[in-house]
């Protein structure tokens, strides 16, 4: 990087780190106010684009993930899993304007490696006027309009999880343990792998390093620039790249999922009895809103209206396209006949996948991720689930967790430019301009196995934490007379059809 060649080759790597494109489209750069002397005013191309990725990704909850779930249980059990994902979006909205957005995307002090602080509670000091940087030098949009979309992600993520435990948990269970992960996984993790400092402080901050002269003046530089990276969440600060969620969302809510099919354990009649989906025209209705939603989730984690937003809304498009082919034709191979319900699960496990990757990987790198996923996620939901014979009802670790974990990974090794992937690129150049020999892909995989590690730790020890305190207080499973009459009428008292 030109403007860090005085440093050690250390700091030089934090720094790549730091100030490439980390995070999430729901991203992180977000959180640092542009700088009063030059005010930069935001374009009204990106403020409309992130107010349609927003509503696009809350359709992904609402209808779209409660449509997909609904259909592939049985119908005595439509209602309630419809419900829990209604109230879970509405629950967690009103967490994240209370305190979730202050704890992951403010400046935690001692504790900034993985927890914000409270200082944007009730989202005090957020006007109308108040904005936030993206990724790029100088552009900014509202911090009503970034806090928002932030918001539809936490939304979607622990609803995610109930396809794992669905037709058995009380719907008491399911408020409460949501309440809890929330708070306690979900908010540290997307602090850790999303909260950045601004492109400008960081752009700042290793010019004036390079300017400096004497040794004083490169010391009082250097810890500046420090400062500035340390600023970061931990995994942010190390170059983890999670373009849209792979970790902070798709990992973390598959592992809690496991966690809870095991801890609940199986349904009544699981695995001799049949539990065939009762309506799988819904599952391919709420498959295509996610699909359609997912433009959001990916293309709109770039904050801006940009040819990377273009580049990330392809790759959803043909990952997504080759994962369903690829799960149809394994499948096809392996059980003698095609299923549309084989296409749907491939196209969300290539929705999954590509997520991390959709802004750092290039079409064709997209397309062989698709291809890749799906064959892992179909053997893990089929021959690996009945070799462990865990009761995972919608295959939420099969494809959310494993296909995360695949992408994560597999983000690191698509994104190099020889493979069609942008570079590691700093503040000062294009996409693609970084030296080659700033990008070492055994650095790279380490710091992505690094992140998918410890997701996996902190949500699936946090998890079974976390239900086994819900399973003491209120229990955690509805009895025997419940399950079989069904949870629409047993916790609900009403169903989803009446004939």
């Amino acid at each position: 990087m030109k403007f860090a060649a005085s440093c050690q080759s250390n700091a030089q790597r934090a720094l790549v780190a730091a100030s490439c494109f980390i995070g999430s489209g729901l991203a992180a750069y977000a959180q640092t106010p542009a700088a009063a002397s030059t005010a930069p005013v935001p374009n009204k191309g990106d403020v409309a684009w992130m107010l349609i990725s927003t509503a696009l990704v809350l359709m992904m909850s609402i209808p779209g993930l409660a449509l997909f779930y609904g259909g592939l249980v049985r119908a005595k059990n439509m209602l309630s899993v419809l419900t829990q994902i209604f109230m879970i979006v509405s629950l967690v909205a009103i967490v994240w304007v209370f305190y979730g957005y202050s704890l992951a995307f403010t400046d935690g002090g001692s504790l900034n490696a993985l927890l914000g602080g409270f200082s944007k509670t009730f989202l005090r000091g957020i006007t109308a006027d108040s904005n936030v940087a993206t990724f790029s030098n100088g552009v900014v949009i509202p911090e009503l309009a970034y806090m928002a979309f932030q918001m539809t992600f936490a939304c979607i993520t622990p609803a995610l999880i109930v396809g794992a435990f669905a037709e058995r948990m009380k719907f008491a269970a399911v408020l409460v343990f949501v309440l809890l992960w929330v708070t306690v996984i979900y908010f540290p993790i997307a602090h850790a792998v999303w909260y950045a400092a601004a492109p400008d402080d960081l752009a700042a901050a290793a010019k004036a390093l390079a300017a400096a002269g004497d040794d004083a003046a490169k010391k009082v530089a250097q810890a500046k620039l420090d400062e500035v990276i340390n600023s970061a969440g931990y995994f942010s600060r190390i170059g983890a790249l999670d373009f849209a969620g792979g970790t902070v969302v798709h990992i973390n809510a598959g592992i809690a999922g496991l966690v809870g099919a095991v801890m609940l354990g199986k349904r009544i009649g699981y695995p001799r009895e049949a539990m065939t989906p009762h309506s799988l025209t819904m599952t391919m209705i709420g498959a295509s809103l996610l699909w359609v939603g997912w433009f959001g989730f990916n293309a709109g984690s770039n904050l801006e209206a940009n040819g990377t937003t273009a580049l990330a809304f392809v790759n959803t498009f043909v990952a997504t396209a080759a994962a369903a082919l690829s799960w149809l034709f394994v499948e096809w191979g392996a059980k003698g006949k095609p299923s549309l319900l084989g296409m749907v699960t491939g196209a969300v496990a290539g929705l999954v996948a590509v997520t991390p990757a959709s802004g750092w990987a290039g079409p064709m790198g997209s397309v062989v991720l698709g291809l890749a996923v799906s064959p892992i996620c179909f053997f893990c939901v089929s021959a690996l689930k009945n070799k462990l014979g865990y009761d995972d009802a919608l295959d939420v670790f099969g494809v959310h967790c494993v296909g995360g974990i695949v992408g994560a990974l597999a983000t690191g090794i698509l994104v190099a430019p020889y493979l069609g992937g942008v570079g590691l690129p700093d503040y000062t150049t294009k996409p693609g301009e970084l030296v080659q020999g700033a990008y070492v892909m055994g650095d790279q995989l380490l710091i992505q196995i690094k992140a998918v590690a410890f997701t996996l730790l902190w949500s699936g020890i946090g998890s079974a934490i976390l239900y086994k305190i819900v399973d003491m207080v209120i229990g955690l499973r509805v009895s025997t007379d419940q399950e079989r009459e069904g949870l629409d009428v047993a916790e609900h008292g009403e169903r989803a059809y009446n004939f």
